[in-house]
């Protein structure tokens, strides 16, 4: 998750120093700060400061064009509308796609992120192609947010039918009317706070997503705020207790991420996992590009998994064997787009 260069990052960290979170916060979303400032107060809410949250990744490109497409298929941008607002969204359409019923996947990008970007990063239309299914990325406006993440700390964008959520649902169920989609294969994922929001989708809609996928991304309801964030970024927040069936999910997180902290990866676990009685394996690997992994398997009494959690060793707030044509990837990881898809496909809504 990072922020858009334009910030004052100099006065967000006087503000900080100050105890003055709330003008802190409200140059951070963009807004202005009035009033003269107040006496100095001893007051240390977050340590480290911000900026240590802010400037510890690049800003994500913003010259990328999107692939050609091979002969057959279309990648194009579309607009839903409901109560809560309105997003864009970009949708890939493989070339071997006939008006058979296919898979969905979701892909929710990351803060700075933009639908183009996220797709080149994590090669999803290229495996798309390969495999015949959809792929869909909702776009999150700077209109909505000043850095273009997703609202994940934000309670009326954390539940069904509401806010971001409702958006999100009404692009997938909008693509599922449009297109021949099998209903009981509809995965969503993301990264960052794309990968916060993919775990809100998950928990609200267990109806309409089979599985998820959370890349270094926090468990629902692990914020309140936007300060309750950024202590939840770094050390773990409470999280909504979870109700009902487990959800699929698989996770990646770098246990070097000095952005969000590794132990949201194990909350995001835990809440999918919720009572469920699961055998638990675990094996550790290394990538063709070195980067070494424990990858921790929990399964069903059939031999199913249902949680994976892929703990990335010396990685950092990266998608995982992702493209450099993309900001935010790290080449060396394990290929996270491929078996996010792998454990996806092993899931069907009711099995």
């Amino acid at each position: 998750m990072s922020f858009l260069p334009q910030i004052d990052m100099m006065e967000v960290t006087r503000l900080t120093r100050r105890g003055r979170l709330g003008d802190a916060m409200a140059l951070l979303q963009g807004r202005k700060v009035s009033g003269p400032s107040p006496a100095p107060t001893t007051r240390r809410s977050f340590t480290p400061p911000l900026t240590e949250f802010l400037g510890r990744m690049p800003a994500a490109r913003t010259d990328i064009e999107p692939a050609p497409s091979p002969a057959g298929a279309r990648f194009e941008e579309y607009s839903f509308s409901n109560q809560a607002g309105s997003r864009g969204y970009k949708l890939y359409v493989p070339s071997r796609y006939a008006g058979q019923a296919v898979p969905l996947v979701v892909m929710l990008h990351g803060c700075t992120q933009s639908p183009d970007d996220f797709a080149a990063g994590t090669r999803m239309n290229e495996l798309a192609e390969d495999l015949t299914f959809l792929v869909a990325y909702p776009c999150q406006p700077q209109s909505a947010n000043l850095s273009k993440c997703w609202n994940w700390y934000s309670p009326g964008d954390q539940a069904r039918d509401r806010g971001e959520p409702s958006l999100i649902a009404g692009i997938t169920r909008r693509i599922m009317a449009e297109f021949a989609i099998d209903a009981d294969r509809v995965y969503i994922a993301g990264l960052s706070a794309g990968g916060a929001a993919a775990a809100i989708m998950g928990a609200a809609y267990p109806d309409l997503y089979a599985a998820i996928g959370v890349h270094s991304g926090l468990a629902c309801g692990a914020a309140r705020d936007i300060p309750s964030a950024f202590a939840a970024m770094r050390q773990g927040g409470p999280t909504l207790p979870a109700t009902g069936l487990p959800i699929p999910t698989i996770v990646f997180h770098g246990d070097g991420d000095s952005t969000v902290n590794p132990i949201n990866g194990d909350r995001v676990i835990a809440q999918s996992k919720a009572s469920a009685d699961l055998h638990i394996a675990e094996e550790r690997g290394v990538s063709k590009g070195g980067t070494h992994f424990t990858r921790r398997i929990e399964a069903d009494s059939s031999g199913k998994p249902v949680i994976e959690h892929w703990s990335l060793h010396g990685a950092g707030h990266a998608w995982s064997g992702g493209s450099p044509a993309g900001s935010y990837t790290d080449p060396t990881g394990p290929d996270a787009s491929r078996e996010m898809l792998r454990f996806f496909f092993l899931h069907t809504l009711g099995a």
